[in-house]
């Protein structure tokens, strides 16, 4: 993955958060404050025309301004769960002009530690992760069996989706859910939904 494909994962990112932002709004709508689509479309789109103009070489480096913007932008809870994700990919990334497939899963899986370090979740307690880690998983796994990155991806949106769909099965712990206790546990968890969203985005190359 070069410079230009990876600020072009950041465009459909933005994008696709643009296109959601009323669904998100309603999913919110049940266990937040309504501000889920607005923050991630705001976010995502300030985190991609920092980077947008190609400037930065430094594919970490490019990452890290684009969550440090986003973290700016939309200071919100789930604004700075994404903007630290970005920032330890980031990190993880510093000095990269060119990704392999390898460091690409990487990326991945630095953004889901960046977001899982703050938020101090884990897989199963119905949160963003509960989304994501099942797709940065299918997402190694297909790559170490020989798939392409292409084929890769887009299994590894099909397994965020599924873990989204399956977070009906969870009890909350975190966040205004986590207050309805046995009664959240047929909520579709909104954070869930933006991982999908995002692996979605990044499938569709």
């Amino acid at each position: 993955m070069n410079q230009q494909e990876l600020i072009a994962m950041l465009y459909r990112i933005s994008k696709i958060m643009e296109e959601n932002r009323n669904y998100l709004i309603e999913l919110d709508r049940v266990v937040g404050d309504s501000d889920l689509g607005l923050t991630m479309s705001d976010g995502f789109l300030a985190a991609y025309n920092t980077v947008s103009d190609g400037t930065e070489l430094d594919l970490g480096k490019l990452l890290y301004m684009a969550g440090k913007t986003m973290g700016n932008k939309v200071p919100s809870t789930m604004g700075t769960l994404m903007a630290a994700g970005l920032m330890r990919a980031g990190k993880t990334l510093k000095g990269k002009t060119e990704l392999t497939e390898h460091e690409v899963c990487l990326m991945f899986e630095a953004y889901e530690e960046g977001v899982a370090d703050l938020g101090k979740a884990k897989p199963g307690d119905k949160t963003f992760l509960d989304g994501f880690h099942p797709g940065v998983q299918a997402l190694g796994e297909k790559l170490e069996s020989g798939q392409s990155l292409r084929e890769a991806l887009k299994e590894a949106a099909l397994k965020a989706n599924e873990g989204f769909e399956y977070t009906t099965t969870m009890i909350a712990v975190h966040g205004r859910a986590a207050t309805r206790g046995e009664a959240s546990r047929a909520l579709k968890d909104p954070g869930a939904a933006v991982a999908a969203l995002i692996m979605k985005a990044a499938a569709d190359c």
